[in-house]
């Protein structure tokens, strides 16, 4: 009996990822589910069994600490050779200016979406290239070509170094069979918001500029499927990018600025 591909997938227990391990499960991968939240992975462990006959492995992890993914890898073992797609997807957001948080706290943040990000892609990628084949996503953001704001000091950064980090790998990696795909959606139904406390905020936004979960995934599979190394879903979205982008950094930096007060948590 031929093995079914595996599938990584960080942040699982809710929203993107809990999308990403739905749509990995309707394509025919087993899936290894990595979050905080036990419970959580083992409900939707279940849930695609039953519903896909697929195989899952629930991995209670906080990747904010230090060498956090050596526990994911040793927890694999020997599957660690075998996993065809790498979802780095777990994140949170400080929505606080930056010395208002304890260092500990924006320690973990770059643990989880920067460190622990690069060690699971170190880990898994001598497999892929073994079999001269594999998938990475990296969850980035719009963000990552918008200028920096006050009360979120770190992301953009973490979400700028996620498309450059898949840049480099694509480069690398193009020649061995392995499709890298930096994923950057803008406003997404989640629980994101609600977790880093600007769901008021987020509430306020038009309609029009929200995607689902699920639409956010859809494109990305696709766009990875295509080895299309940078992915922006919608075209509102697409359009903000290419301004980001292209209008002048000054114009751009005081109409960010100006607009992102509003999306601040009140204090």
């Amino acid at each position: 009996m031929a093995r079914r591909p595996l599938a990584l997938i960080t942040g699982a227990s809710a929203g993107l990822g809990a999308a990403f391990a739905r749509a990995y499960a309707a394509r025919g991968h087993d899936l290894v589910l990595v979050a905080r939240r036990l419970d959580r992975l083992e409900a939707l462990g279940a849930e695609m069994t039953q519903a896909h006959g697929v195989q899952s492995q629930a991995i209670a992890c906080d990747l904010g600490g230090f060498e956090a993914h050596r526990k994911v890898l040793d927890a694999l073992g020997d599957r660690v050779e075998s996993v065809d797609v790498l979802v780095n997807n777990a994140g949170f957001g400080i929505a606080e200016e930056f010395d208002a948080v304890p260092w500990e706290r924006q320690r973990e943040f770059l643990m989880t979406l920067i460190v622990s990000a690069c060690g699971l892609t170190h880990g898994i990628i001598p497999g892929m290239k073994a079999r001269r084949s594999g998938a990475i996503i990296n969850l980035a953001s719009l963000a990552g070509f918008a200028p920096g704001v006050a009360g979120h000091s770190l992301y953009p950064a973490a979400k700028s170094f996620a498309i450059k980090f898949s840049e480099a790998l694509q480069a690398e990696l193009d020649g061995h069979g392995i499709k890298v795909t930096a994923s950057c959606p803008g406003f997404t139904r989640t629980e994101f918001h609600l977790a880093n406390g600007t769901q008021a905020q987020m509430d306020a936004a038009p309609r029009f500029f929200w995607q689902s979960a699920e639409e956010v995934v859809r494109g990305t599979l696709e766009a990875n499927d295509r080895n299309r190394t940078i992915y922006v879903p919608g075209l509102h979205n697409k359009l903000a990018a290419w301004s980001l982008q292209y209008l002048p950094h000054g114009l751009v930096r005081a109409l960010i600025r100006r607009g992102a007060e509003k999306y601040r948590p009140k204090t």
